[in-house]
């Protein structure tokens, strides 16, 4: 980082490092990985959220096994299209398919996610296992899941933060 970027001036008086550089912010705003993280994001959460009480439905009175099940592949594949696509959108815009700086813990966590809905598939196909302990590795999956999201939701709002233009008052009382 050059001094004269304004970016940096901001990470030397005590706020976060910025997560673009000028030029991948440019990137990031220039593909359309970036629309495709946006509708895949809010579509996956949602349903996070419908097989999640389908599963909670299940381990609560036994019913409903089978659409629990179906949600829970239903999620799994497409948190496996989030995270293929999310790592096309790092390579676009960090030139790096996975593990970049700015989303290193995000991606690593990310991947204990991809392996408990991957544990869940294994399991399902092959047969190991109870239903219902099937059911106990889908909610450990979504709780990974939900701080995963929690993460990215949290790494969202620091870059619309940093990318927010500085109010002439605030900037004379920095």
């Amino acid at each position: 980082m050059r001094s004269s970027d304004p970016d940096f001036a901001k990470t030397t008086q005590g706020g976060s490092s910025p997560l673009y550089t000028p030029e991948q912010r440019c990137r990031r705003d220039a593909t359309r990985w970036t629309l495709v993280q946006g509708i895949l994001a809010p579509v996956q959460f949602l349903i996070f959220l419908i097989s999640a009480t389908l599963v909670l439905r299940y381990l609560a009175t036994g019913e409903g096994a089978a659409a629990a099940t179906a949600s829970i592949v239903i999620k799994t594949c497409a948190l496996y299209a989030i995270m293929i696509t999310g790592s096309i959108w790092e390579k676009v815009v960090f030139g790096k398919w996975l593990f970049v700086p700015a989303f290193f813990w995000e991606d690593v966590f990310s991947m204990l996610v991809l392996a408990l809905h991957t544990a869940y598939l294994v399991m399902l196909i092959g047969g190991l296992g109870t239903e219902h302990g099937r059911m106990l590795l889908a909610l450990t999956a979504y709780a990974t899941y939900a701080v995963n999201a929690t993460q990215f939701l949290l790494k969202l709002r620091a870059a619309r933060l940093q990318s927010a233009p500085t109010s002439p008052t605030l900037a004379v009382a920095q």
